[in-house]
């Protein structure tokens, strides 16, 4: 090997060994993570209570300030006896009109064994929060302005309801053939009203079928 070549490489050895960290480097970096860091630490364990999850917050929420938003729910009882409901039900006719359509105790009682086949009941008892914050306060606080409407579709007849869920159906089917905009705001209608359309034309023809088959 001619010195030329020599020198290159020990030049290419010395500037390698310059920027590889020598052993006492590394021993020490190591010790400082075993210092502030630890070896196999639980970071569960460590970290607040508040960044462990929603359970866990919802917990020390309730630690904090017992009567929280994030914990408060929709008082369903006491709505029902402020707006006086059921007596608004009974003048309404409504569970009068049920029962001519063919929805009595009696089939109410053969139709849960039914709804718990079919995981209904077992939906509702794990979607508690979404029906008594978002569901419920959406239908109690409506039901003096829907009992009539629902009493009236009662004594039509299934055929109300189709015609409801027709209505909404093809309105939902218009706002999106056409891109219409909320005005003023922007937002595409079939979007926003589609919050309001959609279930609405499920529960009716939903509705619909139901009362057809108990005329059955």
């Amino acid at each position: 090997m001619s010195p030329l070549n020599l020198l290159l490489v020990a030049l290419l050895a010395g500037v390698a060994s310059a920027f590889s960290p020598s052993a006492g480097v590394a021993r020490q970096s190591t010790q400082l993570q075993e210092a502030f860091l630890g070896i196999g630490e639980d970071t569960f364990a460590n970290q607040p209570d508040l960044l462990k999850g929603e359970a866990e917050y919802k917990q020390y929420m309730n630690q904090v300030k017992e009567d929280n938003m994030l914990n408060r729910k929709y008082n369903v009882i006491r709505r029902v006896r402020e707006l006086d409901l059921l007596q608004a039900t009974i003048d309404a006719g409504v569970l009068a009109k049920l029962e001519k359509n063919g929805l009595d105790l009696a089939t109410v009682e053969k139709l849960l064994p039914l709804a718990e086949e079919y995981g209904l009941l077992s939906l509702a008892a794990n979607n508690q929060q979404l029906l008594v914050n978002g569901v419920a306060p959406l239908l109690i606080e409506g039901a003096p302005f829907l009992l009539p409407v629902v009493a009236g579709a009662l004594e039509a007849g299934p055929s109300a309801f189709y015609l409801a869920a027709a209505v909404s159906g093809g309105l939902e089917v218009y706002f999106l053939a056409n891109d219409v905009s909320v005005p003023l705001v922007g937002l595409p209608a079939g979007l926003v009203a589609g919050l309001l359309l959609v279930p609405l034309t499920v529960a009716s023809a939903v509705a619909g079928t139901a009362l057809s088959s108990l005329k059955k």
